[in-house]
């Protein structure tokens, strides 16, 4: 599986903001749209990725003054994306390695997304869920029925029979 079907899912929505906004104005824009990173844009392109992680940083670093602090002044050089052939297991190895939560996907210069490892998760596990429906599917059924026998009210018991 790759990285696009991840993101054909979330409808490429992407939460992004300037590279000019400060701290307080990530740290809203987080709150109101409950992501743990957004992708921070200068002059229309992605150049960075500004994380819970980053503000906590920068509140231990800079004590009060963090919110008004400016993206740019803090912004790490290193902005690792992925793009969306990728496949899910190499960016999983990719997030893993560069203890990473998100990834902004890029296409041909262009953001079209970003995947956290929680969207990772999830995909996974709807991927297992199908897996074992279809196995279950593939199980073919006992020769023998098991039927229930109902006496009054209450089940008795079960009885298996032969042949029918």
């Amino acid at each position: 599986m790759k990285i696009s079907s991840i993101i054909e899912r979330k409808n490429g929505r992407v939460i992004a903001i300037s590279s000019q906004a400060n701290l307080k104005a990530v740290a809203d824009l987080m709150l109101d749209h409950r992501v743990g990173a957004l992708v921070v844009m200068k002059s229309g392109k992605a150049v960075g990725l500004i994380s819970e992680r980053d503000i906590v940083e920068a509140l231990s670093c800079h004590s009060h003054a963090a919110g008004l602090i400016r993206l740019q002044e803090i912004l790490s050089s290193r902005f690792i994306v992925v793009s969306p052939e990728e496949t899910i297991r190499r960016a999983m190895s990719t997030m893993t390695r560069e203890r990473v939560r998100h990834l902004p996907v890029i296409d041909e210069g262009k953001l079209v997304g970003i995947v956290s490892m929680g969207d990772i998760v999830k995909h996974l596990i709807e991927e297992l869920e199908l897996e074992t429906i279809d196995r279950q599917q593939e199980i073919s059924p006992p020769t023998a029925t098991t039927r229930f026998v109902d006496h009054g009210r209450f089940r008795k018991g079960l009885r298996r029979l032969r042949g029918s």
